[in-house]
């Protein structure tokens, strides 16, 4: 037994606690699962592990950041800094080591789930937050019960955060069709849910306005705020002004402390950690993206193996096309709100709040839509005072709650961490004395609860599908009919001419078109909607014949990425202005037949099909 013990606990030591290596091997079994090409399953393996790799050094440079801040600011207030005995890198060497297994086994209950209960038809593919409520529930459970077994964590984790994916699309459903008008095609997999129920029925219950009346999309906001969609751009303005300012106020030598023996004058100093805490972000946000390329196709190709006839829960993204006015009047809200609640904590001595620029433009954005889709421009501010609100009072609450764990996970957090977290911390804390194996009590009754709901809803009858967007969505037309349309053709001397010119055309815009074709995705973050965006258009152009390479980045990385085509909302294409690569603005992220026709379109133009 004791060699046995040995070779296991060498196992768990040297590889399974290894983050980087586990998900990389998750990588690797998924898409060998899906029968990629032997050189494709090795290169996503590694490109996994280098993405987990890069995201550490971003999770050190924005702890780094982070605790410079806070100190300046601190002292600028005359306040103590926050203090935790552990960072979200110390965690993610120990028991956080157990979050990729929490995925993956996550991942199979919540198929399961799915596969079994007619009512849980969203499958969960928002892959960046997959990770990062992972890390949530994780965190909780230590926090709770403390330092438990590691499968335990990992078998405790995989239930609950398992539950949570097939139940969040279900609770944003009836507000997500109202939004989305598609019949539920496509639902929604984000940990701003909480929010958006708050703001969609808050502002019907408070009647603030009319959606047709006060439509959000009727405003016209100034231009010259547009710069502010970009997250990498806005934390440094932002943290930027602040940090010039608190140095001003703070005192000589906690500035001095800081500077750790710098040579520059303090005020670039400050300017220089203001930009370095927005570049921990934007490479934490790199590294999640790189490995997500890999681990979110592999999720979505068993899920469609397996689960056919299911409908995909996608990124916030996916609604901002909808109204993308509310987008910027919920993040503007959320940003002027957090801002003087910041002012206010420092009054009152109570806690040094950072702007999450990130979670002020997602979650504000995600307020603007739902809060527009109830109420109009009204609602939309509604949502974005909510999220500011939310935002500041769980950073502040969550701090100290995190503080043996990983306290940066309230700086980073959305309003469905603070839920999820402070409600699984309250029921782990009642069930803790009776000793660590009682997280399985917890694990039970989400599990029942969750099996309770499903049963409830598939007893109602199932919300009507659009018939657009069914037809949207439906496979491409069978092989033999394709065959047997040429064969009449052939018949038809008038139909063959057309064929022969037909065919003589393309051949020559082939000829012009670059081989392979550079499309680049985009979308805010660079990690949701334009990965899926991503898989689509690659459907899409398999279906046009035409041979490309794709890859998927965010709006802010994209104006340094070469490219021959860029996809994308919009809204991220007017960010990128005029440049040499062919623009085509994509509005629904899985509608391959729509992808397909607005790629051919802008291909025909540019004389490349």
């Amino acid at each position: 037994m004791g060699v046995f013990e040995d070779i296991v606990t060498l196992i768990t030591d040297n590889f399974l606690s290894q983050v980087a290596l586990l998900i990389g091997l998750i990588a690797l079994v998924g898409l060998a699962l899906q029968r990629k090409p032997i050189e494709q399953v090795v290169a996503g393996g590694l490109r996994a592990t280098i993405g987990v790799v890069i995201l550490n050094i971003g999770v050190e440079i924005f702890v780094g950041g982070l605790v410079a801040f806070q100190a300046i600011v601190s002292s600028a207030m005359g306040l103590e800094p926050p203090t935790a005995t552990s960072t979200l890198t110390d965690f993610n060497a120990g028991a956080g080591s157990v979050v990729p297994l929490i995925i993956a086994g996550g991942f199979v209950v919540h198929l399961a789930l799915v596969r079994i209960f007619r009512a849980a038809r969203y499958v969960y593919l928002t892959g960046h937050l997959m990770y990062w409520m992972s890390v949530v529930i994780a965190a909780t459970l230590v926090e709770a019960f403390g330092d438990v077994d590691r499968w335990l964590l990992a078998g405790v984790g995989s239930v609950l955060i398992g539950c949570y994916w097939v139940l969040q699309p279900l609770w944003t459903a009836p507000l997500m069709r109202r939004v989305m008008a598609d019949g539920g095609e496509v639902g929604l997999a984000h940990t701003t849910s909480t929010l958006a129920i708050a703001t969609g029925y808050g502002a019907k219950w408070l009647r603030l306005g009319d959606p047709a009346k006060h439509d959000s999309e009727a405003l016209k906001l100034p231009k010259g705020l547009s710069f502010f969609k970009d997250v990498n751009v806005s934390t440094a303005f932002i943290i930027g002004v602040i940090m010039l300012v608190a140095i001003v106020f703070a005192d000589g030598g906690v500035v001095e402390e800081q500077m750790a023996g710098a040579t520059v004058m303090p005020w670039v100093w400050g300017l220089l950690q203001a930009l370095r805490f927005a570049a921990g972000i934007a490479i934490l946000l790199f590294g999640v993206r790189m490995f997500l390329a890999e681990i979110v196709p592999a999720f979505r190709g068993l899920s469609e193996k397996a689960l056919p006839g299911t409908h995909p829960a996608l990124d916030i993204p996916v609604t901002f096309t909808k109204a993308p006015t509310a987008v910027m009047l919920g993040f503007l809200t959320s940003v002027v709100v957090f801002l003087i609640l910041m002012g206010v904590f420092a009054a009152g001595g109570w806690f040094v709040l950072v702007p999450p620029m990130i979670m002020l433009f997602f979650g504000g954005g995600a307020g603007g839509v739902f809060g527009n889709a109830v109420a109009g421009w009204r609602g939309a501010v509604f949502g974005g005072l909510l999220n500011g609100v939310i935002l500041a009072f769980g950073q502040w609450i969550s701090w100290g709650l995190y503080s043996d764990t990983a306290p940066e996970l309230a700086t980073l957090a959305d309003p469905d961490w603070f839920a999820v977290g402070w409600l699984l911390m309250g029921a782990s804390t009642v069930l803790a004395p009776l000793g660590a194996w009682s997280a399985w009590v917890v694990a039970g009754l989400v599990l029942a609860i969750t099996v309770a709901v499903l049963v409830l809803l598939g007893r109602r009858p199932a919300p009507p599908i659009d018939q657009h967007s069914a037809d949207a969505t439906a496979e491409p037309v069978p092989v033999g009919a394709q065959r047997a349309a040429v064969d009449a053709a052939e018949h038809d001397p008038a139909e063959q001419a057309t064929a022969s010119a037909s065919r003589a055309g393309a051949s020559a815009a082939a000829a012009a078109r670059p081989t392979p074709l550079r499309v680049l995705a985009v979308c805010g973050a660079g990690m949701g909607s334009s990965l899926i965006l991503r898989r689509t258009a690659e459907q899409a152009l398999e279906r046009l014949g035409v041979q490309a390479e794709l890859e998927h980045t965010d709006v802010g990385s994209a104006r340094g990425t070469r490219a021959d085509v860029v996809i994308g909302q919009p809204t991220y294409l007017d960010e990128l202005g005029d440049g040499d690569a062919l623009s085509v603005p994509v509005v629904s992220f899985v509608d391959v037949r729509e992808t397909e026709a607005r790629l051919r379109a802008a291909l025909e133009e540019r004389g490349w099909l």
